[in-house]
């Protein structure tokens, strides 16, 4: 499957969503063939998406035109094991050897050089299909490493050569993003440790050992407790993911040496229609203990969700027929108002308005003139200064579920979030939530009907084909018998009270 890989200034983007990514080294020469799918079987299993490794020229280019890519070398066969087990790679070309001339500066003998051996790799790997815009695994490319504390020492050759690597690396059109370790300025539009096998040891009287106390060791063995530690922060991480990549965080100073970077999530607001942004000046009365300010908000139909700050807010006013938590109209008056208190904070406040129309007029004289939605005010009143009109604001759109665009609707294809089990009936209600359940298709050839008479108001899906939406809204008013006579009106039949205006 065919990948699309960005970044922006908070995440990872990969397929248009943002991640946080958990990489771990794993040098494919510093253990042996056999052991790399158990060492990345236990990286992923330790929480990792990632398994980054050098590309070791040393090793696959021992002497100029002859090239290794055999048993602990066999690079193709590593990025085929991690492929195998799930993971993403991070590929790090970037060693560097060439005996007897300058190298990692602006030298162009050893530039060609470096050139050659970037080109045969990338080539390679596009060979095989390996980079995620083919359809592959690697997902990040790296070129030269921890270049950055060369540079005092280098001078203008040294910054010279890197703004050369980096344009010859992003030429060599890989489809996924290049990134310098160690490198502030790297001009890209842009664990388990092992063992030196040979005569490639790892440091001053360190014989073999790459260990550096890795949580997978030497060995390819499981360091306790520092294996499980990490895995528990991993996990802590992934739980915290949408609000750190979905938000820029609010920083309290603690004291003189601490300050504490509070993420808060967003992931409703990506269902929603509308969201704005409004400041609250710090001098504000009910910011020590005044009343709360009341957000109000006008609407033509036919419901709306309000979030202040990803707070779900339920409303004084609402129509509620079982539907805690929405306000919306009726058939004889869709017009409706949305008032609650809000617990606004003072500097930066995100308002977020999910608007849901269910049918729009399709007949009468300039029926596409028929405003529906929120077409009235929204303001914010009881603020020192009087009221704060957001009509007419700018606001930010979007339209649809998150959910669609993750396809949850899906039948057979991974969903890319954790399912909750458990039973419907022993949920506490809440609003904006997916449910999905599985069942035996009855016997017979009849047409079949869903009862959705124990929900709310949503959509439905069947086997990823849309039903359509539905919405427990009860009849009222002239309930009379049915009469046809004459010319129709939409009140000429109007039975079952009291009932579901659609059950089935």
């Amino acid at each position: 499957m065919l990948c699309s890989v960005t970044y922006d200034k908070r995440a990872i983007i990969v397929n248009g969503h943002r991640r946080i990514l958990l990489s771990g080294s794993i040098h494919y020469p510093r253990s042996t063939p056999e052991m790399w799918e158990d060492l990345i079987k236990k990286a992923k299993d330790g929480g990792l998406d990632v398994i980054d490794t050098y590309v070791f020229w040393n090793g696959h280019e021992p002497s100029p035109g002859n090239y290794n890519f055999k048993d602990r070398y066999d690079l193709v066969r590593f990025i085929k094991t991690v492929q195998e087990v799930g993971l993403y790679v991070h590929l790090r070309i970037g060693p560097y050897y060439v005996p007897g001339i300058s190298f990692r500066t602006d030298n162009g003998p050893f530039k060609a050089a470096m050139q050659g051996f970037t080109q045969k790799i990338v080539q390679m790997m596009k060979d095989h299909r390996f980079f995620a815009s083919q359809g592959g695994p690697i997902i990040l490319s790296q070129i030269e490493n921890e270049f950055g504390p060369e540079l005092k020492g280098l001078g203008p050759a040294g910054h010279s050569y890197v703004n050369w690597a980096a344009k010859m690396a992003v030429g060599l059109n890989t489809g996924v993003p290049w990134v310098m370790c160690k490198e502030d300025d790297a001009p890209d539009p842009i664990y388990h440790g092992g063992t030196n096998f040979g005569r490639t040891a790892g440091g001053p009287f360190i014989t073999t050992s790459y260990d550096y106390d890795a949580p997978i060791d030497e060995y390819g063995l499981v360091q306790e407790p520092k294996y499980s530690h990490l895995k528990q922060l991993h996990q802590a991480i992934k739980q915290c993911e949408s609000a750190l990549v979905s938000s820029d965080p609010t920083i309290t100073k603690l004291g003189n040496y601490e300050k504490a970077h509070v993420f808060s999530a967003e992931e409703q607001s990506q269902l929603l229609d509308c969201w704005i942004s409004v400041d609250i000046k710090s001098s504000e009365s009910f910011l020590r203990g005044g009343k709360w300010p009341t957000l109000t908000v006008d609407s033509a139909g036919h419901a709306v969700h309000v979030f202040v700050n990803g707070h779900f807010y339920e409303s004084s006013c609402f129509i509620a027929l079982n539907d805690a938590g929405s306000a919306f109209g009726t058939r004889e008056s869709r017009r409706f108002s949305f008032s609650s208190p809000v617990n606004l904070r003072g500097g930066a406040n995100r308002i977020a308005l999910l608007s849901i129309a269910v049918g729009l007029p399709n007949v009468g004289p300039h029926f596409e003139t028929w405003a529906t939605g929120i077409v009235g005010s929204v303001a914010v009143h009881g603020l020192d200064e009087g009221n704060k009109d957001l009509s007419r604001q700018k606001w930010t759109y979007q339209v649809g579920l998150r959910g669609e665009a993750l396809n949850l609707i899906s039948p057979t294809e991974a969903s890319s979030v954790d399912w909750i089990k458990g039973s419907l009936a022993k949920q506490n209600k809440q609003p904006l939530t997916w449910y999905k359940a599985y069942f035996d298709a009855p016997r017979g050839k009849e047409p079949l009907a869903l009862d959705l008479k124990s929900m709310g108001k949503g959509q439905a899906w069947i086997n990823g084909q849309s039903l359509g939406r539905y919405w427990m809204a009860f009849a009222k008013g002239n309930c009379g018998d049915c009469n046809y006579a004459g010319t129709y009106r939409q009140a000429k039949c109007q039975s079952g009270c009291g009932k579901a205006t659609q059950r089935w």
